[in-house]
């Protein structure tokens, strides 16, 4: 079984955000009011969202088909260049990733607002010239938490996938791996532009708890417990699906009408969502709203100082 995260006692997918699609400046400038309302519409969100479960239950699919291969995450198993800041050579998992960010970082992935690094000290500089985004999202507000997403992945959903045992298929382990990892990452951190969306449709609501800073309430105003029931219905049905052989009847290959064997089982993509994803979400959401006002704040003290500065000076 996964075990639950710790942040969360309930699990919440807001009317959700699908794959941010936030135009660059540049070719938003004719109409920039419609592209932002576009970015903040909990419609487009939630088909973005319904998109990444898709790309999650099949990067799963990927993975499973290999055995654990423990060596892969085990820094002197197989010798890779690089040492991570305090010393301890790479596992082959941990150079791939970072690896992959260098060569994503130089075309712009980490430019975009909806994609985080999990090795944000290490990005390259770019070789294509950069893009401008609408700004969206509160800059003071920004979250990361790459380093418990991928703690869950490898201690709690890669045991669930994945057979004992090691096949020698190291680097084809560790690249669906990655592939997984980025897309987990994607969902849990676009909870910040539903809880951009969420603060604009209710702000004097969040902006009180903000300003009390009482993050269960802002917890309990963001969980929708429907909709997450909706959302984990839909993804163990979706796993079923996608996870079965079919017969050209489209038929569950062997199933005896009691459905076959899957690749990945269902019940580890619900628990996933509801105790996993959903949780990590609303953790980066109230991480983001409680530093929400940070700027406005920020703005009004100096304000204040610069008025104080200057009736002295008269």
């Amino acid at each position: 079984m996964l075990k639950p995260a710790a942040a969360a006692a309930q699990q919440q997918e807001a009317p959700l955000p699908a794959t941010l699609s936030v135009a660059p400046a540049a070719a938003a400038a004719a109409a920039p009011d419609a592209d932002l309302s576009s970015a903040l519409s909990l419609a487009n969100i939630r088909q973005t969202l319904i998109r990444l479960e898709d790309t999650i239950i099949f990067a799963l699919i990927e993975r499973a088909q290999f055995a654990r291969n423990d060596a892969v995450y085990q820094p002197e198993a197989i010798p890779v260049p690089g040492f991570r800041p305090d010393g301890r050579r790479y596992s082959l998992f941990e150079y791939l990733l970072r690896e992959t960010e260098q060569v994503h970082g130089r075309i712009r992935r980490y430019t975009s607002p909806d994609e985080y690094p999990f090795f944000p000290e290490d990005l390259p500089p770019l070789v294509l010239p950069p893009i401008t985004y609408e700004q969206v999202l509160a800059p003071c507000a920004l979250v990361n938490i790459n380093t418990s997403i991928m703690d869950m992945y490898l201690e709690h959903l890669l045991p669930e996938i994945t057979g004992p045992g090691d096949d020698h298929n190291y680097g084809s382990s560790a690249m669906n791996d990655v592939t997984a990892l980025q897309a987990l990452s994607k969902r849990i951190h676009y909870g910040m532009f539903v809880a951009e969306a969420k603060f604009r449709k209710q702000t004097a609501e969040y902006t009180q708890l903000i300003q009390r800073q009482d993050g269960d309430a802002i917890l309990e105003l963001l969980t929708d417990r429907a909709v997450e029931l909706k959302v984990i219905e839909r993804v163990r049905l979706k796993a079923a699906t996608f996870g079965q052989e079919l017969d050209v009847s489209g038929a569950a290959a062997g199933a005896n009408g009691a459905g076959g064997s899957y690749k990945v089982r269902p019940e580890v993509v619900a628990q996933l969502y509801e105790q996993w994803v959903m949780p990590l979400t609303k953790e980066v959401e109230v991480q983001y709203l409680l530093r929400r006002l940070d700027a406005q704040a920020e703005g009004q003290q100096q304000q204040q100082q610069h008025t104080r500065s200057g009736d002295g000076a008269q």
